[in-house]
């Protein structure tokens, strides 16, 4: 088996794959990157069992095989080369001999066969999205999504597909990103839940692209069909909590504010605040909001008055602010409006501007007990 094929271009490709491998595999042959080579096809692999993704390539070759090359390995030397074609041969002696303009490399292989094979999805339902719509889906909501192993299903982002619009939503119980979309559509009714790394690899390789993305899932699995790659998953088990009954509909005050000065506030005031709550304080009252906070062992403490619009009760609430910097941080709105009920209730936090048609974000923050 022998293929030549551009360094900066398998690097590349390599680096997205990357991503996939584990720092510690219970399978050794997870270290590595499968490679099948049809002819002129080849066809890169990698897996940690749960997430197996594989991108296509055209090289110079008419032979056919696969074997497993140490991923680590192969990386390393590849990022040191200049741009030229390298030619990988495989030899008898069980290593895989590259060639390039001024050396050669010789690493052990392990055989093709052993690696894990990818699950093939039977029956499974189809949506098509663009790239840059699943891509900004993403990473408007998977800062929200817990790291708690006892709750896995708010570890992941729900995707919600209905046959008029699609909506993802991440929660970790303080704070909740709901994100849908009412210009796509599904086919059919289906939910299901994400795990967060693949969503991960999605978003960086999606990102600014228009190219469609081939979303097939079932019960257990869910695949990415895009360009020359194909990632597929398995989902996370388990009913996602029902979110809609969380989010107040009565929600009587309404403060408007602009985000870039308000986040630059809070990001100030809470390095004042206790490091273990990160607790800061509104006070709404008329036109003035007043935000505040106080580290009382260190007596340290800070307060900024800001200009707003405000509609409602005056009124004083407790948030974590690195919650509220986190939400402020993933819009792209130059002014948003907080809504709340009362200081034990969530707020409800949303852009006013800066969104597409059709689409729209929802995030909802729980405050805490202001101790007076």
């Amino acid at each position: 088996m022998k293929f030549i094929v551009s360094s900066t271009y398998l690097l590349k490709q390599l680096q997205v794959l990357g991503g996939v491998i584990n720092n510690s595999n219970t399978l050794p042959i997870l270290d590595n990157f499968l490679f099948e080579l049809n002819n002129s096809e080849l066809t890169i692999s990698a897996s940690d069992l749960e997430t197996t993704m594989s991108s296509t390539i055209n090289v110079e070759s008419d032979s056919t095989g696969s074997v497993a090359i140490p991923a680590k390995l192969l990386l390393d030397t590849l990022k040191t080369f200049p741009e030229q074609p390298l030619t990988f041969i495989v030899e008898d002696n069980n290593t895989i001999e590259i060639s390039s303009n001024h050396g050669k490399y010789a690493l052990a292989y392990a055989n093709g066969e052993e690696f894990p094979k990818a699950v093939a999805l039977e029956n499974p339902s189809a949506t098509t999205l663009s790239g840059d719509v699943l891509s900004t889906a993403i990473s408007k909501t998977i800062f929200a999504a817990g790291n708690d192993d006892l709750r896995p299903v708010m570890s992941g982002v729900f995707f919600q597909f209905s046959t008029d619009s699609l909506t993802f939503v991440a929660t970790d119980a303080h704070k909740l990103v709901k994100y849908s979309r009412s210009d796509v559509s599904a086919n059919e009714t289906a939910e299901f839940i994400m795990p967060k790394k693949p969503l991960n690899l999605l978003k960086g390789i999606l990102a600014g692209t228009d190219e469609d993305v081939l979303i097939e899932y079932n019960d257990s699995n869910a695949k990415f069909t895009f360009d020359s790659s194909v990632l597929i998953c398995r989902l996370i088990d388990g009913k996602y909590p029902n979110y809609e009954a969380v989010i107040p509909k009565e929600n009587p005050n309404k403060l408007t504010i602009d985000r870039t000065q308000f986040l630059n506030s809070v990001k100030r005031v809470s390095i004042f605040s206790n490091k273990t709550t990160h607790q800061i304080r509104l006070k709404i009252a008329g036109a003035e909001l007043n935000i505040s906070a106080e580290d009382i062992d260190y007596s340290n403490k800070a307060e900024e008055r800001l200009t707003c619009d405000y509609q409602g009760d005056d009124m004083q609430i407790g948030f974590n602010s690195r919650f509220l910097t986190e939400m402020l941080s993933n819009l792209s709105a130059s002014e948003v409006q907080l809504e709340m009920s009362l200081p034990n209730r969530a707020g409800i936090l949303t852009p006013i501007d800066g969104l597409d048609e059709g689409e729209n974000v929802t995030m909802l923050v729980m405050p805490v007990m202001l101790n007076n």
